[in-house]
Formats: C-alpha cells, sequence, structure tokens
C-alpha cells in the first residue's frame, strides 16, 4: 500500500493538516505584522484574519480537493483531506483573532510572531519524525520562509503607511 494511503503509520493524518496548516500559520502571522505596521487596529486585523479564514482557506481547500481528485486517491481520500484541510486552516487562523483578543496591543506583534513559529515548529517537528530526517534542520528551514514572509509583509505595511501619509 502506498505511504500516503497507509493509515498504520499516522502519515495520512498528517498528511492531510500539514498542507493547510502552515499557510494559515505563515499567513496570520504576516497579516498581524503587515496590518499593525500600517497602524491598523485591532478590528482591522480582525476581519482580516476572519475574511483569510474563509474566503482563503475555502479557496485553498476547493484547489486541494481538485488536485486531490486528479491524483486519483482511493474514494473518500480527496473529501477527507479537503475537510481537514478547511478546519485545520480555521482552527489555527482563529488562534491568531484569539491573541488579538487577549494580548495587549504594544505586544501583539511579537506575541503572534512567537506563537506562529512555535507553531510551525511542531508541525515541522512531526513532519521530520515521520520522514525520518532531521527536526532541526526541517525546523530552521520552515523558520526561515515564515520569518522571510513576516519580513516582507511588515515592509508592505510601513509602504502603505507612508503612500497613505499616515506615518
Amino acid at each position: 500500500m502506498a505511504l500516503q494511503h497507509d493509515r498504520l503509520t499516522g502519515w495520512s493524518r498528517l498528511q492531510r493538516i500539514s498542507f493547510g496548516g502552515p499557510a494559515a500559520i505563515v499567513t496570520s502571522t504576516g497579516v498581524i505584522v503587515g496590518l499593525r505596521t500600517a497602524t491598523m487596529g485591532k478590528a482591522a486585523i480582525a476581519g482580516s484574519l476572519l475574511i483569510l479564514a474563509l474566503a482563503d482557506n475555502l479557496t485553498d481547500s476547493l484547489g486541494l480537493h481538485i488536485y486531490q481528485e486528479s491524483e486519483k486517491p482511493p474514494p473518500r481520500e480527496a473529501f477527507l483531506t479537503t475537510v481537514a484541510n478547511f478546519f485545520t486552516r480555521l482552527l489555527l487562523a482563529s488562534s491568531f483573532v484569539a491573541l488579538l483578543l487577549i494580548v495587549p496591543s504594544a505586544q501583539l506583534v511579537y506575541v503572534s510572531i512567537l506563537w506562529g513559529l512555535s507553531l510551525l515548529a511542531v508541525l515541522s517537528f512531526a513532519i521530520a519524525k515521520l520522514r525520518k530526517v532531521s527536526a532541526a534542520s526541517e525546523i530552521i528551514k520552515h523558520c526561515a520562509v515564515a520569518l522571510a514572509v513576516i519580513a516582507l509583509s511588515q515592509l508592505i505595511g510601513l509602504a502603505v503607511r507612508v503612500w497613505l501619509g499616515d506615518g
């Protein structure tokens, strides 16, 4: 039986959440950093996160579903992967909305970066262990990409603030 469909290893379950999980983590962190840098308030950031959690999530899940169908998996595999992807992304994006509710504005960017990198590290560690590769190497690579996205998000936020004359 193919590795991707072997339920005994846990690979299939992890595979279902690993596609959308990093996207939700990095996107949510980038939105918080970019919009906060652009001097957006918590309401605007929460609205943006919720819109992304639904709109981007649904389109991403649809794309994943269509891709899965093109791979000709067992009958329910594409559906289960799509549902797992959707709920994983929704749950992870919602965790960032929860941060908005409990973390003071002054610390929001730092706490969201720490939260996002921690989530990404845990997911990277789990995948590395299943693949039997260096967890440290995978965590460093994945977090480096996330930090690049965060830095670019902050630059975009600064540019928006300068262009609109609000800073």
